[in-house]
């Protein structure tokens, strides 16, 4: 009989969370949330709605405390402070696998609500944690102008992770980098030598090939305006709210399960929590049986996704504008 991962005694627990999330930090890059062109459609958006004031800030602040040239960049830079800003996280976890696991929180499928702080633990924190903890570095003026700074690019990538549905639910899959898809016929290979992983898997298409595929060739400035103009009203609803990470997280957690999981051509059960370190471990499918993806799949995506990133970049908006001196 399997064991549920929260009732697995805390030590054995910990050592497997901390084992996947080192092995989840060295995925390949796309496999970060939103890709390059997500992360900066979020932050245009955010940058759109900026007071005066808090565009300032936010550029005095990162001026202050730039990002090291040594650091190598998987995204081209943009020309953007505030857009280059938002793929930063993704390359600093290669310098600081630590922080890693603040990308994420792995919700499992048929969790309750009431339980969401039993997936985030405190050894590793978890990026409903990780935000909280960022943005008050952000708002503390006593704090270096490095640390700012720092803070505020893993502000704004973090508030886009915890809208990408799959960075806040689990299926003893690795947030579904264990599910092989052919994507409109590419079929899926596995990645060996790392975690068993496949590519394309239905992490991956979630975080690029939604996007990629439904934005054909425009540019994250482009996509920002358009999902600016098409959620107007609605932004500014989003953005007046006061934030609250668990309710975001678990908004997350129930599009993933309704839509990421729930609109796949096969469906796949509902696993019991277990810790899971590699796709060798899991009962998800094999590259014998990928996920067909296409339409109508594609279809009932493109909706989510647009809607998550104009809601991130709008949420962001509201933080960075109750930012102060």
């Amino acid at each position: 009989m399997r064991v549920p991962f929260y009732d697995v005694p805390m030590n054995i627990r910990l050592h497997a969370v901390l084992l996947s999330l080192s092995l989840y930090a060295c995925w390949p890059a796309p496999a970060h949330a939103w890709g390059c062109e997500g992360h900066e459609i979020v932050a245009l958006i955010a940058e759109s709605r900026l007071t005066a004031h808090a565009k300032e800030t936010v550029l005095r602040i990162l001026a202050a405390g730039p990002v090291d040239p040594t650091l190598s960049r998987y995204c081209e830079t943009t020309g953007d402070p505030t857009a280059d800003a938002s793929t930063w996280a993704d390359d600093e976890r290669r310098v600081r696998p630590e922080t890693a696991p603040w990308h994420f929180i792995d919700v499992p499928r048929g969790a309750r609500e009431a339980d969401l702080s039993k997936f985030c633990p405190p050894a590793t924190s978890c990026v409903v944690t990780a935000l909280a903890g960022q943005l008050r570095i952000l708002r503390d003026s006593s704090a270096t102008a490095e640390a700012r700074a720092d803070a505020l690019r893993f502000v704004i990538h973090f508030v886009g992770d915890i809208h990408q549905p799959l960075h806040a639910a689990t299926n003893d899959d690795l947030g579904g980098n264990c599910v092989p898809v052919s994507w409109f016929g590419h079929a899926p290979k596995e990645n060996l030598g790392r975690t068993a992983d496949f590519a394309p898997n239905l992490h991956e298409v979630w975080d690029v090939e939604i996007i990629e595929r439904f934005s054909e060739g425009e540019t994250a400035q482009q996509i920002a305006a358009e999902l600016e103009k098409r959620f107007h009203a609605r932004i500014a609803t989003w953005q007046a709210q006061s934030p609250n990470f668990d309710a975001w997280a678990w908004e997350s957690h129930e599009l993933a399960e309704k839509i990421a999981y729930g609109k796949l051509p096969q469906p796949i059960p509902i696993a019991t929590p277990q810790p899971v370190t590699s796709c060798s471990d899991t009962a998800a499918p094999k590259l014998s049986e990928p996920e067909n993806l296409a339409e109508p799949y594609q279809s009932a995506a493109v909706p989510v996704v647009q809607e998550q990133l104009a809601r991130a970049g709008a949420r962001l908006a509201g933080l960075l504008n109750s930012l102060r001196p």
